[in-house]
């Protein structure tokens, strides 16, 4: 069976053969001999190809009746995101991941969509090989399988955590999925982890962390987030159940990891998801250089930084204040801004840690508040203010799935947002992959040789990227800075 989101057999056949990790999760091999499903990078010996089948997902894996593999562990396997399948299928996965059909039906999800739900099970079987329930049911799976192999929290808090509140049909559902019980996959584990919760997290080489560090680093707001040259780390939670993660590179395999301190088991899957997210994750590197070498400029880019990705924000609201803040200032001055907001109108944690004890001010708290007395312009202070309204009565949203022409519209009717600021938000809080602030003077003056192109004709020339132009941005402004540096 072929799917359009998926490798063509030869291609898989060659990238199981040499466990080539840049298809990481593009595609599962399904073994008959053993009726289990591997990643192409398994450690196991190689299965005779007679016996072996290829599906897009680990849910349609799991549909066709195999189980998951315990040496190469499908569930940290970064998702594809190639963009090759359908609009309509990549933003209903986008609000499956975002954990819409926990709590809502099909119906729900396609209405979000603004399709059928017939239609879109269709598409879905057609481009993932599983419907959207079992694609959430397999992401609820794999994730209680995570945890179960890596940490140490009770099979209860797992279950909970995986999305089920009866555990009676959490063990029936692991044992049909996984063939055995919780506590059998638990007792297998090499070894018992002790101290913080911590989960591996999964990507295609190559990534550039360095540099995400380093860009998230120059916009770190004082007092909710620290930086560093190998860690990023925060404070999350309400402001009186504050609990702190740190992000790091693995040594040793192409994996972040994710330290989560003390949290309600049920955030777990959130976290996990911001977290990838905002360290670009699930990118499809190949298909984004595809697009872009053609350019010299940004073949010159790409090969300086071949793993480059877009680094994205935690919390949508938070970053699209940012992004108001920064308008006609440097990057170090809307950093002064962004920690006076938080000073001024932010909450204190109790009990949080020395340097990450501020709370980020909610849309409640900056609705009216005097947002003149830290420094901001009377029109600025406004628009935040009315980013604020906006925000709170569900004018403007920062879910997953949206289209990006709908948020950009949505946003720029804010008065003092315009192009340049919706796309940035676009780009950092929602993750779009082809937003494009061609306003941008960086841009601008990039793609003109050091003249400044005009803003249609910035957009212009960005439409050879498409759908990747937020790969484009980041790349332009690394390498403006390279330049930079270059002349001092």
């Amino acid at each position: 069976m072929s799917f359009a989101s998926m490798p063509s057999p030869a291609i898989c056949d060659r990238a199981r053969a040499s466990k080539d990790a840049r298809f990481d999760g593009l595609f599962f091999t399904a073994v008959r001999s053993t009726g289990i499903y591997c990643r192409p990078v398994c450690p196991a010996p190689t299965p005779k190809r007679q016996n072996v089948s290829y599906y897009p997902t680990a849910a349609a894996a799991t549909a066709a009746g195999y189980r998951p593999c315990l040496r190469c562990r499908p569930e940290l396997s970064p998702e594809a995101r190639t963009h090759s399948t359908d609009d309509v299928v990549e933003r209903a996965l986008a609000l499956i991941a975002d954990g819409v059909l926990q709590e809502d039906s099909i119906e729900h999800l396609a209405n979000r969509i603004g399709v059928g739900s017939r239609h879109l099970r269709r598409l879905f079987l057609a481009h993932t090989g599983a419907t959207p329930v079992a694609v959430h049911a397999t992401r609820r799976l794999l994730l209680a399988k995570q945890l179960l192999t890596e940490t140490g929290l009770p099979v209860t808090q797992v279950a909970l955590a995986a999305g089920f509140n009866s555990l009676r049909r959490f063990n029936a559902t692991f044992l049909q999925g996984c063939g055995m019980a919780p506590s059998a996959l638990r007792k297998r584990r090499a070894e018992t982890p002790s101290g913080a919760l911590t989960l591996r997290l999964g990507y295609r080489p190559p990534l550039a962390f360095a540099d995400m560090l380093a860009f998230l680093g120059k916009r770190a707001i004082p007092g909710i987030e620290r930086v560093t040259a190998n860690a990023y780390e925060r404070v999350i939670g309400s402001f009186d159940a504050s609990t702190r993660i740190r992000v790091t590179a693995s040594a040793t395999r192409p994996e972040l990891l994710l330290e989560i301190g003390k949290a309600d088991p049920r955030t777990i899957p959130d976290i996990v998801r911001r977290v990838r997210r905002m360290f670009d994750l699930d990118a499809e590197l190949a298909a984004v250089h595809g697009a872009l070498v053609d350019d010299p400029l940004l073949k010159r880019a790409v090969a300086k930084r071949p793993g480059l990705r877009v680094p994205g924000g935690w919390d949508g609201f938070e970053i699209a204040v940012r992004a108001v803040l920064g308008q006609q200032v440097s990057v170090a001055g809307a950093t002064t801004l962004a920690r006076r907001l938080v000073d001024a109108f932010g909450e204190h944690r109790a009990s949080a840690d020395e340097g990450l004890d501020r709370a980020f001010p909610t849309p409640a708290r900056l609705r009216d508040a005097p947002l003149e007395s830290i420094g901001l312009p009377k029109s600025r202070a406004a628009t935040l203010r009315a980013l604020a309204a906006a925000t709170l009565d569900g004018r403007i949203t920062f879910s997953a799935g949206q289209r990006l022409d709908a948020f950009v519209e949505g946003v720029s009717a804010l008065p003092g947002i315009g192009a340049w600021t919706a796309h940035y938000i676009a780009l950092r809080a929602l993750g779009h992959p082809d937003a494009f602030p061609a306003g941008d003077l960086v841009l601008r003056k990039m793609l003109g040789d050091g003249k400044r192109l005009s803003e249609r004709a910035t957009d212009a020339r960005s439409q050879a990227w498409r759908p990747w132009r937020a790969y484009a941005v980041l790349h332009l402004w690394h390498l403006a800075n390279d330049l930079a540096k270059e002349k001092i």
